[in-house]
């Protein structure tokens, strides 16, 4: 079991990654989402030349935000800046998409793109259909020093519906959850348990990733203090952004969560649809995406929210949670860090520590 931070990335988050290595955080995981956030193949870039023993990770990026050669160019010039130390993380897409207004990449699309971009790091000549016709693509200088392709950069899928778990068990990758408690976290790797073992897929080999938000609460401090709602208020209220689009970008075939529901309709009539224009409510709903609370929902984001939706508590208990998570198979923690909370790696560091 190790630990890492996922980072909505900024021009100098090399500067965090920096200070994460020196905590022993195992795995810096950076966001895709271009229209809140830096590109994140710059940033990783930067961290990689000013680092020496992190992982940096795609986490994750989405596939119709490049094109996969480029993607897998990218990959691959990382890796000759830190070898062996990439990684690529992907999914359909959520907040990086409904910001342009578009719902999730479909999975047999991001089949195909992984396909691509693992043969051609691969150092493979494969068939690749653009702009309606069937190509044949490959790296074709991989020598030259521009890339590395030598060290392998492994695959890890964040999957949360049934069909994304069974191909990720398919594919033999590793798999990315969000973890909103312990119950909620335990039942999806449950789950995909249940996908590897359909796959013949040995049990030992599931590197399950649990992605974690929160506030280490000092002693007598209220989940629903300045300090707590700061850090851990933005990703308490992510599921009523998420929630709040249900009809125009889906929701997996999911229910609204019934402790959820009274918010999520408060929210819709005293924010959401005073947002204009009405056609594109979604530029101010993703506003702040796990960076910051926006002034008007602030409200709206109470010490229970935060409690049911994060991990939001002391010191003890936090170890305590970790520790069941990773006694149920979880290999690998991704502390979501937020934007200007540094002092949350020490917070967390002294938490990892004593699990």
């Amino acid at each position: 079991m190790d630990f890492g931070i996922f980072i909505p990335p900024v021009a100098d988050s090399w500067k965090l990654v920096k200070r994460a290595e020196e905590l022993g955080y195992t795995r810096a995981w950076f966001y895709d989402t271009q229209m809140l956030n830096s590109e994140l193949f710059v940033s990783m870039a930067a961290a990689a030349m000013n680092t020496s023993k992190i992982h940096l990770c795609t986490g994750v990026l989405i596939p119709s935000n490049r094109i996969a050669p480029v993607a897998a160019s990218g990959l691959a010039t990382l890796n000759a800046l830190a070898p062996g130390r990439i990684e690529f993380g992907v999914s359909t897409g959520f907040t990086g998409r409904r910001t342009l207004g578009v719902g999730p990449v479909k999975l047999a699309d991001m089949e195909e793109y992984i396909r691509i971009v693992q043969g051609l790091l691969g150092g493979e000549t494969l068939e690749w259909n653009f702009e309606d016709k069937q190509r044949k693509i490959r790296f074709l200088d991989p020598d030259i020093g521009a890339i590395n392709i030598k060290d392998p950069i492994p695959l890890h899928i964040s999957a949360f519906g049934p069909k994304g778990r069974m191909l990720t068990a398919r594919l033999g990758a590793g798999w990315i959850n969000g973890t909103a408690n312990v119950a909620h976290g335990k039942a999806g790797l449950a789950d995909m348990q249940k996908s590897w073992a359909a796959a013949g897929r040995d049990p030992a080999a599931l590197h399950a990733t649990g992605t974690i938000s929160g506030c280490v609460l000092k002693e007598g401090e209220s989940p629903d203090s300045a300090r707590a709602k700061g850090q851990a208020g933005p990703h308490a209220i992510l599921a009523v952004h998420s929630l709040v689009e249900r009809e125009e970008f889906g929701d997996l075939g999911r229910p609204v969560p019934p402790p959820l529901a009274a918010v999520v309709e408060r929210y819709r009539q005293e924010v959401y649809l005073k947002y204009e224009p009405a056609d594109a409510r979604y530029l101010n709903n993703h506003r702040g995406h796990l960076m910051f609370l926006k002034p008007e929902e602030a409200h709206l984001c109470s010490g229970e929210l935060i409690k049911a939706t994060t991990f939001t508590a002391s010191k003890a208990e936090l170890r305590e949670r970790i520790r069941e998570l990773a006694n149920a198979g979880y290999k690998h923690f991704g502390l979501n860090v937020g934007y200007k909370h540094p002092e949350r790696l020490e917070e967390w560091a002294e938490v990892f520590e004593g699990v």
